[in-house]
């Protein structure tokens, strides 16, 4: 009898906790595969299943939130093929709907935020389903065309977009600065065409449009780019010198007035109901269009609301995208792999009969986890059906039961490592709740585990060690030079004395060797936060590191406090109450770190590390705004604006927001009915202010 999946309001903390770390580490190799390989793996559908079960868990547990939550992600890592760009105003991505509910909801949310008792313009236009670029103009002149890369870095794609005929090279009477946003694409007959091609030549088919266009555009050779048919829509802009229009309309009109092609189907709504429509207006038309969609994307109108509203972690709160419903498949189920991931967990992975779904080549499928599979009875030799939703991820709906082979046996998950041996178990919370996760006990003693852990070290995001990538460190790994992260930063070392030369390995020459070695040096100063995020400890992305790489101040720093932290008995207190009151900081991390630290082998090897390099501690924030730098808290009802838009302010001023009021805090803000907080703040002797003084002293 298969086991039905616990609801989330159900979950234990330590369950959703758990279930959250894998399906971020499901979700980012899931993002690189598309974003970067321009390779999916699944279906919309199924990576937009994981996504919504993440959203609904990190909801019921704001405390859990990941700071390498999928919810805060754009992109993916960057190629190493170009030139990487820092762009001058973050190309983020979108925050989602599927059905009308999400769309009311979406609505309502803007209304509340912005304080508005009359309704609000939006634009509703397709959502284009192609590869994100960035295009600056600089006194008229297209100088920079960068890809979307990870939302911060974009790839230098410049020479191959300006082959594009829908790029213009110059355009008249634009800000003296405006980078132009948009997609990338090919037209389905354009497609077509290419793929006819493509099979005379005997050379392999693209896909679909989406991965001829990504594929045409990283080409090195710019002349490969400008025989293939590709098309570009402006919808977006990034830095701007001065903004020429107060709408998003506005904007659109002036992009085509600079000779640039915009989507033709957008309309203007005022209610939830006139979005809807529009979008099934847009769905009945979509086959009929020559180029590929997945939704509409819905835009509040006025800039200056844009402005106001702002964002949230990796999305507008003031646009959001109504994807389509998801497209099926039926196809064969040959075999559940295991995988076991740098935390040890063991992921079931469904190897699939190859199957076109909506375009997209489908060899394999996520299955969660042994619920997942228990609850779907799902068995090797299944006739399945796979689903995608949207042009991404994939996944097993179900099974087809009156297919199922007669010989057929339900799948056992492994009780061991499939890897090491060592046990696999599913831990219990104290309240007796099993988690969703099967994790290998092996720890470092694992070889997955631990190669991993140090192709996380050394990736793009992390400390970003050029010629050092996954292929390497497993080789490294197998034949016992590195072995720890230590160990990369004494290679050079044990090189000289070694007998067997790195130049004499095969893929490894004296130039590729000297290169090497030079970006491991380049590593030892890598900038603090890539460095903590790198030590691959739970439950501790991007954004976790980089507030406690600002806490700790250094490498060092990090080392002591971690130690301290281990040696206090209670959780909340001393050095883990100042750190708690961070903004953003919650129990999750203090008990990670706790448990870190509290592992010899740990210290040990962060030690050791540590003995090697000396990250680069993170740069004060440098502003001329009075608040920069002060650590302010807000309570009470706010009038003037919402208290997150009061955050998102404060932040952008370089001040550091905080939830609870302590001896370090430099002003509490109270709004109407303030109630501990002020008092608590009254008693320490901390600056209070109304809100109308809060800003004045802002400026606003």
């Amino acid at each position: 009898m298969s086991i039905a999946p616990k609801a989330i309001d159900k979950l234990t903390a330590s369950e959703a906790a758990a279930e959250l770390a894998r399906l971020a580490t499901q979700i980012a190799a899931h993002d690189a595969a598309y974003h970067l390989d321009d390779a999916p793996e699944i279906s919309d559908a199924a990576y937009d299943a994981l996504s919504q079960r993440n959203d609904a868990i990190e909801q019921q547990f704001p405390e859990l939130v990941r700071d390498d939550s999928p919810s805060k992600k754009v992109g993916a890592p960057l190629s190493e093929k170009f030139a990487k760009v820092p762009h001058f105003v973050r190309m983020l991505s979108l925050g989602n709907a599927f059905n009308d509910g999400d769309v009311a909801d979406f609505v309502a949310r803007i209304s509340r935020f912005l304080k508005l008792d009359e309704p609000v313009l939006f634009t509703a236009e397709p959502k284009i389903d192609g590869l994100s670029a960035s295009l600056r103009y600089e006194k008229g002149k297209f100088v920079l065309g960068l890809t979307r890369g990870d939302g911060a870095v974009g790839e230098n794609i410049t020479e191959n977009l300006m082959t594009i005929s829908d790029i213009p090279h110059t355009i008249k009477n634009a800000p003296d600065v405006i980078e132009i946003r948009g997609e990338v694409y090919m037209a389905k007959a354009a497609f077509a065409t290419l793929n006819q091609t493509q099979e005379a030549k005997g050379e392999q088919a693209f896909a679909n449009p989406r991965n001829a266009a990504a594929g045409s555009l990283r080409q090195l050779d710019s002349k490969i780019t400008a025989a293939r048919p590709l098309a570009f829509f402006a919808y977006a802009w990034g830095e701007v010198s001065h903004m020429p229009a107060d709408t998003q309309t506005g904007m659109m009109a002036l992009f085509k007035k600079w000779g640039f092609q915009v989507n033709p189907l957008p309309e203007q709504c005022d209610t939830v109901e006139a979005l809807i429509l529009h979008y099934e207006r847009i769905e009945q038309r979509r086959a009929s269009l020559d180029y590929d969609i997945d939704g509409v994307v819905y835009k509040v109108d006025r800039l200056d609301y844009q402005e106001r509203l702002g964002f949230v972690s990796r999305a507008p709160r003031w646009a959001i995208a109504h994807k389509f419903p998801a497209e099926q498949a039926t196809t064969i189920l040959n075999d559940i792999e295991i995988q076991v991931g740098r935390t040890g967990a063991l992921t079931p992975v469904a190897k699939l009969d190859p199957v076109n779904v909506g375009g997209v080549v489908v060899s394999n499928a996520t299955l969660h986890n042994q619920d997942e599979i228990e609850r779907k009875d799902i068995r090797i030799g299944d006739t399945v059906v796979i689903q995608r939703a949207g042009d991404v991820i994939p996944q097993v709906v179900r099974v087809l039961i009156d297919k199922r082979l007669k010989t057929s046996k339900p799948f056992v998950f492994p009780k061991v490592c499939p890897v090491c041996g060592s046990a696999a178990v599913r831990a219990e919370d104290e309240k007796g709740g099993s988690d969703v996760v099967c994790r290998c006990t092996g720890g470092l003693s694992c070889p997955a585990q631990a190669v991993e852990r140090l192709k996380h070290f050394v990736s793009r995001r992390a400390m970003d060690i050029d010629g050092l990538g996954a292929k390497q460190i497993e080789a490294f790994y197998e034949d016992g030079l590195v072995k720890s992260p230590a160990d990369i930063f004494t290679l050079q070392k044990r090189d000289k004395t070694g007998l067997k030369k790195l130049k004499d390995r095969e893929g490894f020459g004296s130039l590729s060797v000297s290169n090497l070695f030079a970006a491991i040096d380049t590593a030892r100063s890598q900038k603090l936060p890539r460095f903590l995020f790198g030590l691959g400890i739970r439950h501790v992305g991007e954004t976790t590191a980089g507030l406690i790489a600002r806490h700790v101040g250094t490498g060092e720093g990090f080392f002591e406090f971690g130690q301290t932290l281990a040696a206090e008995e209670e959780a909340a207190t001393g050095a883990a109450a100042d750190f708690l009151a961070i903004d953003g900081i919650g129990e999750t991390v203090v008990t990670a770190l706790r448990e870190f630290f509290s592992e010899t082998h740990n210290v040990e090897a962060l030690r050791a590390l540590l003995d090697q390099v000396d990250p680069a501690p993170v740069a004060e924030v440098k502003s001329d705004s009075p608040v920069a730098g002060k650590i302010v808290v807000f309570t009470g009802t706010l009038t003037q604006m919402t208290r997150d838009e009061a955050k998102v302010r404060a932040a952008a001023l370089g001040a550091k927001v905080s939830g609870s009021v302590s001896a370090k805090t430099d002003i509490l803000i109270a709004g109407e009915k303030a109630g501990s907080k002020l008092k608590k703040a009254t008693e320490l002797g901390v600056t209070t202010m109304t809100e109308a003084e809060w800003l004045e002293l802002i400026g606003s």
